[in-house]
């Protein structure tokens, strides 16, 4: 039951709007998605940052050696502030813990109706262009990760470097596996469903019990890189 019900969630609760796409993956091979050719800095080796939230502190572990693009993009949102002030506008416990999703940077302006929260992706304020990162997917002992390629094989997903596990964090996304930008969602318990759709780049290493406490219209009210976190521009 529990499986058959995250399993219908996933559609609705993970997925952003699919406003303002870039580009499709199918006009881009996957060798042009990763770090070497990445528009936003990847992260070289790991970081840890800490979210304050309404409900207390969270740290993550960021793991830049089997997500180095997306983790990078992660620090990098922490580093530029986009995260403060952002709100939980989806936490799904029932009937079955699910995930407690946030980071819509849209949601850190007051003049935001609630009903936008969940639609906003970022946007470069330098270029005015929205920032969207492919899926990124390593499998353990390959030496780098593939990018745009959802992995569905039970075979494959079970040797995935980053798996989710209770308090694995991820990225949202679109339709478009290519399409992940700022959102993220921590996992209220293991979803091995998603293992291979959605690009898992860190873990909760303290606080889970924060995150097990927040609701729905809870806020990140300020978010920093504690240690770690060397960005790079191409392969760390």
């Amino acid at each position: 039951m529990g499986r058959l019900m995250r399993g219908l969630l996933l559609s609705g609760l993970l997925l952003l709007s699919p406003l303002a796409l870039t580009a499709c993956a199918a006009d881009r091979t996957t060798q042009a998605l990763g770090c070497a050719n990445a528009t936003s800095p990847c992260l070289k080796g790991n970081a840890t940052v800490e979210l304050t939230t309404s409900k207390g502190t969270v740290k993550i572990e960021v793991d830049g050696d089997a997500a180095p693009l997306t983790a990078g993009n992660f620090v990098d949102l922490v580093r530029r502030g986009v995260y403060n002030g952002t709100v939980f506008h989806r936490v799904v416990k029932e009937p079955v813990p699910f995930v407690v999703q946030g980071g819509d940077p849209a949601s850190a302006n007051p003049s935001t109706p609630p009903a936008q929260y969940g639609l906003g992706s970022y946007v470069d304020p330098s270029t005015g262009n929205t920032r969207l990162i492919p899926l990124e997917i390593k499998r353990q002992g390959e030496p780098a990760p593939r990018y745009g390629e959802p992995v569905t094989s039970p075979g494959i997903t079970r040797q995935l470097a980053l798996a989710h596990q209770r308090g694995a964090v991820a990225m949202a996304r679109s339709s478009d596996p290519n399409s992940a930008s700022a959102q993220f969602y921590v996992a209220l318990q293991a979803l091995p469903e998603l293992d291979g759709r959605y690009a898992v780049f860190g873990r909760v290493i303290q606080g889970m019990e924060v995150i097990d406490a927040i609701n729905q219209g809870d806020k990140i009210t300020k978010a920093v890189v504690l240690s770690g976190g060397t960005l790079v521009k191409g392969e760390p």
